[in-house]
Order: C-alpha cells, then structure tokens, then sequence
C-alpha cells in the first residue's frame, strides 16, 4: 500500500468513527426524547427563566427581541444576535446621546437617526457606526446640513444652511467646500464658482445685491489674477487684482454715462472683507465614538432550550439535528417508530455531515496574525569619521548657502519655458577658506551645482514646504542619517532627522531623464493636487576637487512614511512576479522590511469616494508616466494596524476583545473609540489626504499557490490607515531595459518580468493595483 493510499485509508477510518458516535448519539437521543403539551409548571418556569433565556440566546446565534439595561447604565431594546444589536433597535446612552435604527453586529449599519443631548440629530444613512451616505444633520442652533457623508465627515454634494441665514449648495471634501459651489449670503450677495479647502480659490464670480459683480481668479477669498469688475450700469474695470498695491493695474472703462472717477479698485478688497465664510457647528461627539458597553461581552454561557412557535420547550440539540424533526420512543406516548427508509436517510445525512466537517477540518486555515517585530530606527547617523561625512558637509553647505538661502522668493509659479533648459544650472565654488559668497569650511574644496533652481523653488512653494523649515531639517544641527544598505540600482538613501526628506545618490542616465521629463512632471503635480506620484524637492550635484574629480548627484525627495503613525508593514508593490519576494527569513524580518507583491497577504477596501478619486489619480499618474516612456515604477504602500491586543496579536474588526484566564483584562489597547477619536479632530484631518494617513480595511487573503499574485480573500478584516504612492520614476524604457526584457523572456514568462514596454507595464501595474486596492462594499 502506498504512503498516499494509507493517509486516505486513515481518513476514512477517522471519518467512519466520528460517523458511528453520531449514529449512537442520534439513538440516543431519538430513543429517550418524547413531545408533549407544555404544563403549567413548564410554563411557569419558563417566564422565572426569561432573562436567563434571552440573555443565553446570545451565544446561540439566533435573531430575537431583547431589553436590557447595560452594566454601565446603558439602555437597549431591539433585535439581538450573538451578543450584539443586530437588525432593528434603540439604545440610549447615559449620557443622553440615542439612536434609533438599523444595527449590523454591534455597529450602526444602514439608515437610522442618531441624537445628542443639546437637541442636535443626524438622520439618514450609516456605515460601521460611521454617519456615512446620505443624511440630514440638524444642529442644536439652527445650522441643517443635508447631502452626501464619508466617516462623519460632509464629503459629496450636499446642502449647508448656517443659523445665520447664509447657504451654501455645492462640492465638500473633507467637511469644506470644494470644487464648484454656490454660497449665498443672507444679504443676497453670492459666490459661484471655484472652492479650495473651505476658501473661494480659483475661477468664480461675486455679485452683489446693488447689480455689481466680479468675473475672474481668486485666491484666499479675494481677487487674485486677471478679472473684470462689471457696474450695472454697463461700465467695467479689467485688470490684474491684488492685494498687494505695487501689483495690481488695469484699466476703467465707463459706459458712456457718468464716469465713476472716484473709484478705487482697493473698494472691492475692503468690500468682500465683510463677507465672512461660516464655518458653522462644531459635533463634539460623534457617533462612531460611542462605545458599546456590549461590546466588552464574552462571557459564553450554555445552549439554552428553545420555544417552539406553539409554546412547547425543545432540548438543546446538536447543530446538525436542528432542522430535524423529533421522534419519541417506541414506549414513550405519542411516540413514532423510525422506518427502515427514514434511518437509512437518516444515516446518509449523518455520513454527509460528518464527512463535511471532516474535509473542511483538514483544510489550512489562516494562523492568527500578530504585529510584526517593531525594527529599530532606519539608518546610521552620519558623524565625523564616516566615510561620507565631508559629502553630508557639502550637501548642507549647498543647499543652506546657495540652493535655499540665496535664493529670491517665487511670485508666480507660470514658469518660462527657459527655466526648464537643462543647461540651466548654476556652479558656484567652496574653497576652505571661503569666499564672498561662501562661508569657510572643515571639508576639502567642492564645486555645488543647482539643476534648474527656479523649478524647484516653484516646487517647493506648490507643494507647501517651508524654505527656512526645509533649510532647518537638512542643513540644521541634526546630522543626516544614512540607510544601511545602498538600493539595488547601487544608490545610498540618505533621511533628515525629522524623517521629512529622502536624499538619493542618482545616476547620471536617471538625472538626465529627471530634466527631459521635468516640464511635463512640473504641469501634472500643479494640475493635480492629489497625485500619488513622488514628490521632488530638488536636484543637485556635488564635484569633488583634487586627484579624485568625482561627481555625485542627488535628488531630495519627500518621505513617503512620514507620519505620526507608526508603520507596520511596507510594500513595494510592481504587478509583477518574476523575483517579487523578500529575501530576508522570516526571524530577520521586522516592521523596517520592504516586502513584495508576493509577500502581499492582503486585501485593501476604500470608503466610496475615496476609492473613486483613488482610481482617477492612479489612471492620471500613469497616463503621465507612460507618456513620459518610464517603467519599473512601484506603489509603496504603509500599513498602521489600528487594533491589537497587549499581547501583540492583532484584532479582526467587529470581534471582541479576547479574554481569558491567561490574560490581563484591564490591560490597554488601542481601541476604536481611541481611534474614532483621533480621527474626528480636524488637526488629524488635515493630514488625511489621497495616500496619506487613509483610514481602510484590509482583508486577510491566503494563496493557492507561490506564485499566485492575489490571494483568496478570507472574510477576515481589520481596520488600518494606509500610506501609499508612486516611487522610482526615474527609469526609461533605454536599451538596457530592451536588453534585459529580451534576455529574460527567453528563461520566463515575459508577462512576469519587471523589465517591459511602459504601455504594458502601465496596463498591469494598474490591473494589478485595482485587485489589492478595491472599493468597501
């Protein structure tokens, strides 16, 4: 007998014994329980037991009404299941906070109405206790707000009344206004036109009550840029606005009719002054920071007896006899013989069962997830004696002296063509001893270049960094931190001591297609606000004097994974499988290490809206780059699990807090209270962007096979914030790539590589990207 026949023939043998016990359990029962009517005594001991029966019934997994008042004081009555609200309920909190609606294991989960104590109520739709669809919000003062939710937050369209009578219908993001929206003043003047983080940004036109208007750009809530002020008489004023007076021109042009010669374009600046945006009510307690106080329950207590629907009391049966019906014994009254055909369907049903759960026990199944071995702080700081000391005094020197302290402020960020010319660079020499423009120095003498310094200031200001606080974390007192181990390319990564900025030793073919691409790089990042694409601070070169004339050029890019919160697990993720796993054992492997797709065990699901913007941006971003011939570009994606136990293990969302006698129930743990409060501060929402700080789901999936890309989802969640975007964008298409796609696709499949043509590795990066990143149901 082979090895395989007799591991089969011991299964089958497992399987008849587990089938012969519930064949004798079955005549057991079968022979010794009897139906009949429910006495008086019965009855009476079954409403002494009401409260031990529907408190029972929890652990049982049955739908029923409940009333109970909570160990805290709280009070439900609904429908229950498994130690949860689940269906139709209310629950009144002590503090006077009630809701009333639909429950989803514990959570609010549909449409329902919440109320706060001060009178305030939110109705319509919500989502894992979130108010989350759509819904009316009604403030204690008057305020009203109806349209569209994402986690408490207005985010759609929707409709703002302010208590004092102003109205705004139109785009929010993130509980402002945004995009395209109208604001009327209870005056009857209003706005129409552009929004931008709650302010009036953009293309949009002002009218006021006496006919006048302002067609034109704005920024900040005043005119900013080219616009035209109409009167109602028919005369205008077309110029270029600002608030500053050295910058502002134009030119009247009156109607014919009395000329207004007394006007003053700074009118329109005092004007608008009086009109104030409301920034309305403030919630400060929201519902998905309630807590549960059944949330805190796992005590598991024994089957009760169910009451059938014409009163008579059952015994707790085994879960496969359920749905069975039941017979007495030969003697007992009212009893029925079992017929030879119902015992030997009977016995099918028992082999069928038992057989199920048989195979279904040898099945793999997912060994509970822990948060993985906190690493230690990345890099080792570069102090005097190391061997690229005098290159981080360079690099500091540079950049504090020439490329951002020398440098005149950006006006406009319309850039010439002129200021892209890849010959616009600038040398400037540092001699030890220094110079009129150069302070003396410990380090040998260098030569610093500044690759087309105006598009980088311009970048700087688009992307809303600070120039003394960028001079302050490269060039301060803080020492730069080199990476352990330089990249794959060969590259060294350098982090400031703020973990704000990364600096990366970049070859001379990667600067080159930097500057071709810079242009097209600068229009997409200002076109869109929200790209995940890497974020580019600047580009420089340091040459070495002396024997040696080595040139060393890098690029200052932002740091992904800096954020305050911690990141457990990092991704590089391609599209691809060829090599597409970590190289490290799992004993090494530690909260630092970059992972794979292959190592991806994942799943991540979006809120609505924010997976529709994800998929827009991502389209856009690689559009771009595959117009620009750039390949082998990755999604770095962080993972901050929101839910852990003191133990390290990590907590599905929707379960219960695990307890035992081995564990320290008073313990603390990151709870989703803590979290919801955390998130519903509005310092913390500004930091949520595309990318950035997302609150998500991930879903635990488990792989057929190796090589297998996606996994299968397993129904096992957990609640994260993730932190993603698009790096490595510095690699074309060249000859060396040709090379490489044609030696491999000779050894493997060529689909499987990394090294292919930009259209198809934009089509797989982004079928593949889609898979692990979906939108939550």
């Amino acid at each position: 007998m082979s090895k395989e026949q007799g591991c089969v023939l011991k299964a089958w043998e497992v399987t008849l014994r587990k089938t012969q016990q519930a064949k004798k359990r079955a005549n057991s029962i079968f022979g010794t329980v009897s139906v009949a009517p429910q006495t008086d005594d019965e009855a009476t001991t079954t409403e002494e037991n009401d409260d031990e029966t529907s408190t029972n019934r929890s652990s049982v997994g049955e739908l029923y009404h409940a009333e109970r008042v909570l160990p805290n004081g709280d009070y439900y009555t609904g429908q229950w299941y498994d130690s949860f609200p689940h269906g139709h309920g209310k629950y009144l909190w002590t503090d006077g906070c009630m809701y009333i609606g639909e429950w989803y294991n514990g959570k609010t989960m549909g449409k329902g109405k919440f109320g706060w104590p001060s009178g305030a109520t939110y109705e319509g739709e919500f989502k894992s206790g979130y108010m989350d669809g759509i819904g009316t919000y009604t403030g204690p003062s008057g305020d009203t707000y109806r349209g569209q939710w994402v986690m408490n937050l207005k985010h759609g369209h929707g409709i703002k009344g302010f208590a004092n009578g102003d109205v705004y219908d139109g785009e929010w993001r993130k509980d402002l206004q945004e995009a395209q929206g109208k604001y009327r003043w209870r005056d009857e003047s209003y706005y129409i036109g552009e929004w931008k983080n709650g302010m009036i940004c953009g293309k949009g036109t002002f009218v006021w009550t006496d006919g006048s208007r302002y067609d034109g750009f704005w920024d900040d809530g005043f005119p900013s840029g080219n616009g035209t002020f109409k009167w109602d008489d028919g005369s205008f004023y077309v110029g270029h606005w600002s608030q500053e007076p050295e910058e502002m021109n134009g030119t009247y042009y009156p109607s014919g009719k009395e000329e207004n010669l007394e006007w003053d374009p700074k009118d329109v600046f005092n004007n608008l002054s009086e009109y104030k945006i409301c920034s309305g009510e403030r919630v400060t307690v929201l519902p998905s920071q309630k807590k549960l106080s059944v949330w805190n329950s796992s005590k598991r207590v024994e089957k009760p007896r169910r009451i059938s629907v014409d009163g008579r009391v059952s015994v707790g049966l085994d879960r496969a006899f359920e749905k069975m019906n039941m017979w007495g014994s030969e003697s007992g009254e009212g009893a029925a013989d079992i017929d030879s055909t119902t015992r030997r369907d009977l016995d099918a049903e028992i082999m069928r069962l038992e057989a199920e759960e048989f195979i279904q026990s040898l099945k793999p199944s997912p060994v509970p997830m822990r948060l993985p071995r906190a690493g230690k702080k990345q890099g080792e700081t570069i102090s005097k004696g190391h061997r690229n000391y005098e290159l981080m005094l360079n690099l500091q020197l540079g950049i504090s002296r020439h490329a951002v302290g020398k440098q005149a402020a950006v006006v406009s960020l319309d850039l010439k063509h002129s200021a892209f010319d890849p010959k616009e660079k600038l040398w400037t020499r540092f001699p030890p001893e220094g110079t009129k423009y150069t302070p003396p120095h410990q380090s040998t003498e260098f030569k610093w270049k500044d690759y087309c310094p105006l598009v980088f200031r311009s970048l700087r200001k688009l992307f809303k960094v600070d120039p003394a606080d960028y001079m302050l974390s490269i060039c301060g007192d803080d020492a730069l931190r080199e990476l352990s181990s330089p990249g794959k390319s060969g590259s060294f990564f350098y982090l400031t001591n703020d973990d704000r900025y990364m600096i990366k030793t970049i070859k001379k073919s990667e600067t080159k297609v930097l500057l071709r691409m810079l242009a097209a790089y600068y229009n997409h990042v200002r076109a869109f606000e929200n790209t995940l694409v890497i974020r580019f601070y600047g580009l420089h070169c340091v040459k070495l004097t002396g024997t040696i004339q080595k040139k060393v050029r890098f690029v200052i890019m932002g740091n992904l994974f800096c954020s305050e919160y911690s990141v457990h697990r990092r991704f590089d993720l391609k599209g691809s499988s060829l090599g597409r796993t970590t190289d490290k054992p799992e004993s090494e492997i530690n909260s630092n290490t970059i992972l794979k797709d292959l190592d991806l065990n994942f799943i991540f699901r979006l809120q609505k809206a924010w997976y529709q913007e994800f998929i827009r941006q991502v389209d856009k971003d690689c559009e771009f780059l595959e117009q620009e011939r750039i390949m082998d570009y990755s999604l770095l994606v962080g993972i901050h699990f929101r839910e852990a136990s003191v133990a390290g293990e990590l907590i599905p969302s929707g379960a219960r807090t695990p307890k035992g006698e081995f564990e320290d129930e008073s313990a603390p743990r990151l709870s989703r209270a803590d979290v919801d409060q955390l998130l519903s501060d509005p310092t913390r929402w500004a930091s949520i962007r595309l990318g950035g700080n997302m609150p998500a789901r991930a879903e635990r999936t488990m792989r057929r096979s190796d090589y297998e890309l996606v996994g299968e989802p397993t129904g096992e969640y957990y609640e994260v914030v993730m932190i993603f975007g698009i790096i490595d964008i510095l690699q074309d298409y060249d000859i060396s790539k040709k090379l490489e796609h044609a030696y491999k696709s000779i050894q493997y499949d060529p689909t499987s590589i990394s090294a292919v043509d930009p259209r198809l590795y934009s089509r797989r990066f982004r079928d593949f990207i889609f898979k692990v990143i979906t939108e939550d149901d």
